[in-house]
């Protein structure tokens, strides 16, 4: 099994001029750990269920080329990119960009978007569901496209919500065949299928119940698509707080290996998740010493290296 660290609030000690120099000691120290990998949320204010919406909140991408330049070992992404904030063709440059100076080391994180509040706030146009969906489909047709051979197809473009003259691209991602896509979200009907046709990840929140009726979708997905289920990575979503001691109802180590005991047996071959106080890195250390060394032989190998 694999572990990855969503970082999800900026709300530090020393406040915002030390936001720079608190992620930097945070990633570090992740990457140092053994995280397989490194997440951060694509919001430009933060979501009620972790802060107050007035609360500090980077934006993604630039965050990422951040990350990146600092990190040497963990792959890096997006939980996950909102599809109406960026255009399809910036989609696929900001992807391959971070894959080319990562060292082939990211992924490219996608779904059809939820948070109307930020949305009408910052004055992002939020189309209606259907046609987010619709939106997304295009969007992977197009950097599927993209990140084919050495530039890509050259082919045109066109569809209901996007006309590309030719798909272009250089320089290409690094990643081969290509950097993996995580499409995240659980809708059974749309989501989960376009996880079949074009995901290499899918990722879910919830209890292991919940993950293995989730993955038992997407197998049928899968089948009906002629789409080898085990090519796909099966992630969850989480949020923990940790400690020596499991105090003040905390976690301990070996409280958490269990806890991912339970959702490797569910079939989760990497969970994410967020880390309560994770600017005192000495979670994180913890971590790395205590649970990681104990949780690689869980569950199914992941494709995804």
């Amino acid at each position: 099994m694999k572990l990855g660290l969503q970082i999800s609030s900026f709300t530090w000690p020393d406040g915002e001029r030390a936001i720079g120099a608190t992620l930097e000691r945070v990633v570090r120290t992740a990457d140092e750990a053994g995280f397989d990998s490194i997440w951060v949320m694509d919001h430009f204010l933060q979501i009620r269920s972790v802060g107050r919406l007035e609360e500090p909140m980077l934006e993604g991408y630039t965050t990422l080329g951040y990350i990146a330049a600092l990190t040497r070992r963990a792959r890096i992404g997006l939980m996950v990119g909102g599809i109406h904030y960026r255009q399809a063709g910036l989609w696929l440059k900001a992807a391959t960009t971070l894959d080319v100076l990562s060292g082939g080391r990211s992924y490219f994180g996608i779904g059809a978007a939820w948070n109307m509040e930020e949305s009408r706030a910052l004055g992002f146009p939020m189309p209606e569901l259907a046609v987010r969906f619709e939106m997304l489909e295009e969007a992977l047709r197009i950097i599927h496209a993209a990140w084919q051979g050495e530039s890509g197809t050259g082919e045109r473009f066109e569809g209901s919500q996007y006309r590309a003259s030719r798909l272009l691209n250089a320089p290409q991602a690094l990643s081969r065949p290509h950097p993996p896509i995580l499409i995240g979200g659980g809708g059974e009907r749309k989501t989960l299928r376009l996880v079949a046709q074009y995901g290499d990840a899918c990722n879910i929140f919830g209890a292991p119940e919940n993950l293995r009726h989730k993955y038992s979708v997407l197998r049928q997905h899968c089948e009906r698509l002629g789409r080898d289920y085990d090519q796909i990575e099966k992630t969850n979503l989480s949020t923990i707080s940790i400690t020596p001691n499991g105090a003040r109802g905390s976690l301990t180590p070996a409280a958490f290996v269990d806890r991912l005991g339970g959702w490797a047996d569910a079939g989760s071959m990497h969970t994410i998740f967020s880390v309560r106080d994770v600017a005192d890195v000495s979670k994180l250390e913890l971590i790395g010493r205590d649970v990681i060394p104990q949780i690689r032989s869980m569950g199914q190998p992941s494709p995804i290296r």
